[in-house]
């Protein structure tokens, strides 16, 4: 059972590096260069570039999702749901799967499909052909979604790392019933959907347009996750 647990961890990791790794390049690199290149070489890099990531945006999310499933699984059964629920570290850890979740889900019913349109008109744009009409919504859609979920991996990443290397404050059982903190993640996180996929213009999309905006939002949600956090204490 210990090797086929440090395989599910091993795949957890190592396609969550590709998986969170690319959703970096995209943002941190790939999106401020093509803001300021010729509109030619925009559709070179989305033909012949950015083809090349739709898989990895497709079955890297899922191997995260399914192997960090398994082994969430696991330490439920082991420690048993009563005792897990009420520890510090399944709150922890539930946390920031949550947000893998809604990024997973993001990927692969947003930003995945649409892509490939955008792909696709591209390709035909690059041959001399005509855009297909839609690309540039899905386009537009497709950046507020990927910066969402730029947004999401800040906390994300931090109480997954937290709730096995952060003892201090996850290794002791809570002191409040978590429900009304589970009440105000989801109110958060349906409040940052709805800003991600709907309307594609607005005050509530400009910060997602600004890579340092969307940083800055990234942490001020990861401080409003921990107070509330700490507040279980």
């Amino acid at each position: 059972m210990e090797h086929i647990l440090f395989l599910f961890h091993w795949a957890h990791v190592l396609a969550g590096l590709i998986w969170i790794g690319t959703l970096y390049f995209f943002n941190f690199f790939l999106m401020p260069f093509l803001a300021r290149t010729r509109p030619e070489v925009r559709t070179e890099v989305f033909h012949k570039l950015v083809s090349l990531t739709l898989g990895v945006f497709q079955w890297a999310p899922l191997v995260t999702v399914l192997s960090g499933g398994l082994i969430y699984l696991h330490r439920l059964t082991s420690i048993g749901s009563a005792a897990f629920f009420n520890l510090r570290y399944g709150l922890a850890i539930s946390l920031g799967s949550v947000l893998g979740l809604v990024m997973f889900l993001n990927g692969w019913f947003v930003m995945h499909p649409k892509q490939k349109v955008v792909v696709a008109s591209a390709g035909r744009v690059a041959q001399g052909g005509q855009p297909i009409p839609e690309a540039a919504v899905y386009s537009r859609r497709v950046v507020l979604t990927s910066r969402t979920n730029l947004l999401l991996s800040i906390p994300m990443l931090f109480f997954m790392v937290a709730a096995t290397h952060y003892p201090s404050i996850t290794a002791m059982p809570l002191m409040d019933s978590p429900a009304w903190f589970w009440l105000l993640v989801l109110v958060i996180l349906a409040g940052i959907e709805m800003n991600a996929l709907t309307g594609s213009q607005g005050a509530t999309k400009k910060p997602l347009e600004s890579l340092r905006a969307t940083l800055g939002g990234a942490f001020i949600l990861l401080a409003a996750f921990y107070v509330l956090f700490l507040m279980l204490i």
